[in-house]
């Protein structure tokens, strides 16, 4: 248990230092920003989104805060999240507007918000490649034990590999999936990326519409 714990803390260490040298270049280290390929992910992570709106939401590893900005749009209420400082600045900058989005620095699922809950959406979007096999088993039990019976998890993540992720977005959502005991109700699949939706709720948007 202690050769654990001391393995969780020096990747998180190596973690933070990874975004510290990211961030000491740029506020906008991956060009979430202006970025084609990002604003396109936005939208489509937007448009699968099963409902138009959701009471209390909750998006981890929140980066700068261009998904926060417009999933503030959908939500009453919206947590977001991040490990790093200055990507807590410019998220609560770029959200400055919108009073009921709250933005904290948390290391996730160490620190997740269990008082804040409980959450109809979590986006997982761009975190869980950073986390290896426990920490993801251990994000997919806070969100079975934080989702409302009506709840939808998204998860969106880059499938190409690179140095720092522990674990391909492939594995990881095939984790999440095994581990949160939800049903799918959408996946976008593509070389480049990967997006899953799930839900307590298996019925499709147009069951919901009583179109089906």
């Amino acid at each position: 248990m202690a050769d654990e714990a001391a393995d969780n803390k020096a990747g998180t260490s190596a973690t933070t230092t990874y975004f510290d040298d990211l961030y000491r270049r740029s506020d906008d280290p991956w060009h979430l920003r202006e970025g084609w390929y990002e604003r396109r992910k936005r939208s489509l992570t937007l448009a699968l989104l099963p409902r138009p709106r959701y009471r209390n939401a909750f998006e981890p590893g929140c980066a700068n805060g261009e998904l926060t900005f417009e999933l503030a749009k959908r939500c009453d209420a919206l947590l977001a999240v991040d490990l790093h400082e200055r990507a807590v600045q410019l998220a609560r900058e770029r959200v400055a507007g919108a009073p009921h989005v709250r933005v904290e620095r948390r290391t996730v699922p160490r620190d997740w918000p269990l008082d804040a809950g409980p959450f109809d959406l979590i986006v997982i979007s761009e975190l869980a490649y950073y986390l290896d096999a426990s920490e993801i088993e251990a994000l997919a039990g806070c969100i079975a034990a934080s989702l409302t019976p009506d709840g939808t998890l998204l998860a969106c993540h880059w499938r190409r590999p690179f140095a720092e992720a522990l674990v391909s977005a492939d594995a990881a959502h095939a984790s999440l999936d095994a581990g949160c005991g939800l049903t799918r109700l959408a996946h976008h699949d593509e070389a480049d990326l990967l997006i899953d939706v799930w839900s307590r709720d298996a019925r499709s948007v147009a069951q919901c519409e009583g179109l089906s």
